[in-house]
């Protein structure tokens, strides 16, 4: 297949980089900051020390690719982020979303209003002490899976802050590729954000077209929504290579497609490490053939 952008090498970090834009060239693997907050993402985390400390690690290790919210903890997550790295490193590069919003009980509900989108854009802007937010990816779906419809009226309110220089690039998250033509044809986007792994494969195509364009796919929940089967097979293939279902879930994502950028999150210094180190497994093509976990549209 041809692709727009290929991931070129890294000495430190499995897959490389894959070039967004000009000035967005991110690590293959990143890091998806929705752990640092309390349980349940809501509120202040246990351990205060220990997130700013995975953060720090995050930039030692040579990770320039942030995933986060305003709406985690709320607030916390940013606030967090700002505390252990602001003044920023020049390379760093933070992908936020707006869409949502926390409840007093710890719900998600939808916040797509132009007043609503308006506010979070200032508030991550605040909460991260940015004067321009490198990404802003638009959340429509529900927890997991897009919702049909028109999305221009929220998206165009994001084009227009775009506009005014406080949006440096857009994406979309939890869309359907319609809904994501849609936004296209309205201002570019430079990145996808849907749930995706070896078990749920509905994306396939999406993937393949983004990657001809040269637009990122950044899966979410990467051992998420398996079934028995699914997860016994997963845990043989890891057995047979003397690693755990995370390293084999997350080295097929990098594997699957130079586009695809992973966010895997912790709150945990060892656990980044223990998932840096997992997605530079390689898989053989032996492996994926008789694992069962090969991509359906590759084998």
């Amino acid at each position: 297949m041809k692709t727009v952008s290929k991931p070129t090498t890294s000495e430190t970090l499995p897959g490389g980089k894959f070039k967004l834009a000009d000035d967005l060239v991110l690590t293959r693997v990143g890091y998806g900051a929705m752990q640092l907050a309390g349980p349940h993402v809501f509120g202040p985390p246990a351990d205060h020390d220990g997130a700013l400390a995975v953060l720090r690690e995050i930039v030692r290790l040579g990770i320039n690719h942030i995933d986060t919210s305003d709406f985690y903890g709320p607030h916390i997550t940013n606030q967090l982020i700002r505390e252990a790295l602001h003044p920023y490193p020049e390379q760093l590069r933070i992908v936020t979303k707006v869409g949502a919003l926390r409840d007093a009980d710890g719900n998600w509900p939808k916040a797509l209003a132009p007043d609503q989108l308006r506010q979070a854009v200032h508030d991550n802007l605040v909460n991260l002490g940015r004067d321009a937010l490198d990404v802003v990816n638009l959340r429509v779906g529900g927890l997991d899976t897009p919702e049909p419809g028109s999305i221009a009226e929220p998206f165009s309110v994001l084009a227009e802050m775009q506009q005014e220089g406080l949006i440096k690039h857009l994406g979309v998250s939890t869309v359907t590729a319609e809904q994501v033509a849609e936004a296209q044809s309205i201002a570019p986007i430079v990145c996808v954000q849907n749930f995706y792994n070896i078990a749920n494969r509905q994306d396939d195509s999406l993937i393949d077209s983004l990657a001809e364009q040269g637009i990122a796919y950044v899966p979410y929940f990467p051992l998420g929504g398996f079934s028995p089967l699914q997860s016994n097979t997963l845990s043989s293939v890891a057995a047979r290579l003397d690693t755990t279902s995370i390293a084999v879930a997350l080295a097929w994502l990098l594997q699957r497609s130079p586009n695809i950028l992973l966010i895997p999150g912790t709150s945990s210094v060892e656990h980044l490490r223990e998932n840096v180190a997992g997605a530079g497994l390689q898989l053989s093509e032996e492996v994926i053939r008789t694992s069962g976990v090969g991509p359906k549209n590759n084998e």
